[in-house]
């Protein structure tokens, strides 16, 4: 069995709960999840970094934080998971689905503009398999509109555009260290921003709506309930299982990429054949290898392959049903403009499999059982 993903693992996750455990402090913001932020801080050059239980929890966080009231509107792609939509629609936002495009999946920034009402308060690019979207563009208009930016870079954790992290350009950006990306704390995430102002409102949000953080610091006596919230601090138990990979980020990016340009050279002649569609990187980014898909002719194709492909013992796994096709994403949201590429790029894209020390030999299995597979 080819499995489609294997949660990563450097070997020293185990000691670090260990210590995590014998320092008695297993509950959030102990020693390793003060660890990860400072490294997110200084990776990514940003003035804050918060580990959160989920990339969701971190998405609540930005719309919370971003102020959002029923009847504003968010404008997203529909192409995109539910908790992009979620963390919105819960304060009472409108979605307003814009189009993505064909080449990076990524909400298309020329369609945007047009969406905008009087209502709209932000908009959410959503970094599609770790490539960023055309970021100069989107914040142009948030700027010119007077919008918010909450980046959904959940598969962007170590990617960039024009040199800055991917999280770091918008207002608000949230990660996911979800057992299927590239480092994990089985479930987690963060969000980071740069905006001073933010950073109170940030802690009491993840504290219940208390001021314990202050607290902890020493600058008050003792704390109290100031203000809504909810419990979003990880336990330093899944902090520590992230730190063993921090400490590794090199070498599990460098590994990753390293099996990217594997599929991308041996699938490269049944793309150049015209049989399918590789990945497309624009100039001005660079990408942390969080998947490798590919796109089909057809859906029918699609689903013959993803057959043939498990008759093999390879999984692999088609990826979002477009969320305004869904019950919830018709009765939350709207479309704006028409449906060119959402539905029709959705139906042929397949991802194969993609994880942390993945062999030359099992990615040798999967190229040549494509390969057959069209010759047959």
């Amino acid at each position: 069995m080819i499995d489609f993903n294997i949660p990563p693992s450097v070997g020293t996750e185990l000691e670090y709960m260990a210590k995590a455990i014998k320092n008695k402090k297993i509950s959030g913001d102990g020693e390793f999840t003060k660890k990860c932020s400072q490294w997110m801080q200084e990776r990514f050059q940003v003035n804050h970094a918060f580990l959160t239980t989920s990339c969701t929890h971190a998405l609540e966080m930005g719309a919370l934080l971003s102020q959002i009231q029923p009847g504003d509107e968010v404008i997203l792609p529909s192409y995109t998971f539910v908790s992009t939509a979620d963390a919105f629609v819960q304060r009472g936002a409108a979605l307003v689905y814009v189009d993505i495009r064909p080449d990076t999946m990524n909400i298309d920034e020329k369609l945007i503009e047009d969406a905008i009402t009087d209502k709209t308060k932000v908009i959410v690019p959503v970094h599609y398999a770790g490539v960023s979207c055309d970021m100069d563009t989107i914040m142009d208009i948030a700027r010119r509109h007077h919008l918010l930016v909450v980046e959904d870079a959940a598969q962007g954790f170590c990617s960039t555009y024009k040199g800055k992290a991917l999280g770091t350009i918008g207002d608000f950006g949230c990660f996911s260290f979800h057992e299927t990306k590239n480092y994990s704390m089985g479930e987690g995430g963060a969000i980071v921003f740069n905006h001073d102002e933010y950073r109170e409102k940030a802690e009491i949000l993840r504290e219940k709506g208390t001021n314990r953080s202050k607290f902890f610091r020493g600058q008050i006596d003792k704390y109290t309930w100031v203000d809504y919230g909810s419990s979003y601090l990880p336990s330093d138990l899944n902090a520590a299982y992230l730190w063993a990979q921090l400490e590794q980020e090199r070498t599990i990016f460098n590994d990753r990429m390293a099996s990217f340009d594997y599929y991308d050279k041996g699938l490269r002649s049944l793309a150049d054949a015209g049989y399918l569609e590789q990945p497309y990187i624009p100039e001005d980014c660079t990408h942390n290898a969080h998947m490798y898909y590919i796109k089909l002719p057809t859906l029918e194709i699609r689903s013959e392959l993803i057959a043939y492909l498990k008759a093999k013992d390879i999984q692999s796994v088609f990826h979002y049903i477009p969320l305004h096709s869904a019950p919830a994403g018709q009765r939350f949201g709207r479309f704006h403009g028409e449906d060119r590429y959402t539905t029709k790029e959705s139906e042929r894209l397949v991802r194969l499999p993609m994880y942390y020390q993945l062999t030359d030999e099992k990615k040798d299995i999967v190229i040549a059982s494509i390969h057959d597979f069209f010759k047959k």
